[in-house]
């Protein structure tokens, strides 16, 4: 059938986003995107990144699908509560100010922080969806944006990168390096089957430099912060079960052509002393089991000590992988596991059943404390 075009007024880039993970499964072309995959690895890794270890890591959860303000702490999790955020005058209160809350929308950030015996670093995954949700989020939580020391992106999607512009303001333009893979910058759009094809937005590299970051491009494993923190860089697919996302499209030469594995998915890696692996994910499209392989192999560390992020298990099309992925998990055997943002509630339902001792629900706000 025609497609109308993107620009067309009628159509909502969100509200399609927000059902493209509910669509029918679809039996997709990979051969075009699979050309430019990275090449796996086979067995162990011959020169392993030397990952210093951390004596604690805490991921501070800035941004996600869910806000509980009564969900209690929970093992390493600790909740703000009521108490833990910022407070607003109210004209219809009798006694004093009213918790000003969090914002809970669909995207993706955290803040993490990583301590040695001599120092501590200060990394922003992600920044959410809304141009100011997340800067709202870190000012109600009591959180200093003067602390991060530098910024990445775990893919180039609207819901991980549109709190960019907030970042900015509460910085005050003040320089601030981010990570990011080259292919960040790519026109993407969804051609869901007997749907209109919708674009999505489109980060500007240049609008980046003008508010002040400096973009530092890699496609290859960056270490940050002295050391303690990896960035993964392009993931190597392995498995036989995680395919990327069907009907994602990139334009290349002025033609739309397959994009399923959205190869600019990268993930944070820090190793806990005696602990090991804490692997933090944006949406996981490159698939949550290979990314937490592709980190074991990188480093060398074979345990795998948490999971957190967003695992892309949402909907229909992804419901023959989710049992793969828990059997997958259930292997490696982390101690904590935060499938959040995309997983989807029937992924994280079967989580907390099937590894009930290691799951972990998550909630704007949350602050997870992983220590040797």
């Amino acid at each position: 059938m025609s497609r109308r075009s993107s620009t067309d007024p009628s159509i909502d880039p969100v509200r399609v986003w927000s059902t493209w993970g509910m669509c029918d499964d679809h039996v997709h072309d990979h051969h075009a995107a699979g050309e430019s995959a990275p090449r796996a690895v086979e067995g162990d890794v011959v020169d392993p990144i030397a990952l210093d270890t951390v004596v604690e890591v805490v991921v501070s959860m800035l941004f996600d699908n869910t806000n509980h303000a009564q969900m209690p702490p929970h093992g390493p999790a600790t909740r703000p509560g009521f108490l833990g955020v910022d407070t607003v005058s109210s004209g219809v209160m009798v006694v004093g100010p009213v918790s000003a809350g969090v914002v809970a929308e669909h995207g993706f950030s955290a803040l993490v922080t990583v301590r040695t015996a001599e120092s501590s670093h200060t990394v922003l995954f992600d920044t959410g969806i809304s141009p100011f949700g997340m800067a709202d989020n870190m000012e109600r939580l009591g959180l200093d944006a003067a602390d991060i020391e530098v910024a990445m992106l775990s893919h180039g999607h609207f819901d991980h990168a549109g709190g960019l512009e907030g970042l900015a303001r509460l910085r005050r333009r003040a320089g601030l390096p981010i990570v990011v893979h080259p292919g960040v910058w790519a026109q993407r759009r969804q051609a869901l089957p007997e749907l209109p094809a919708v674009e999505l937005p489109t980060l500007s590299r240049r609008s980046l430099e003008e508010e002040g970051f400096e973009v530092i491009e890699r496609r290859q494993p960056s270490l940050l912060l002295a050391g303690s923190v990896l960035i993964t860089g392009e993931v190597d697919r392995t498995t036989d079960f995680e395919n990327g996302m069907p009907f994602h499209e990139q334009l290349v030469d002025r033609k739309w052509e397959p994009d399923p594995l959205i190869l600019d998915d990268q993930a944070l890696v820090v190793n806990v002393r005696g602990k090991g692996l804490m692997v933090l994910t944006g949406c996981g499209h490159a698939g949550a089991v290979n990314i937490a392989r592709h980190a074991m192999r990188l480093t060398g560390v074979d345990e795998l000590h948490a999971m957190v992020g967003g695992f892309h298990l949402n909907g229909p099309a992804f419901a023959s992988v989710i049992g793969p992925t828990i059997h997958a998990f259930q292997h490696m055997a982390p101690e904590v596991i935060v499938p959040a943002h995309c997983t989807g509630w029937t992924a994280q339902h079967r989580f907390a059943t099937e590894m009930e001792d290691a799951f972990i629900p998550n909630s704007v706000g949350s602050s997870f404390t992983l220590a040797a």
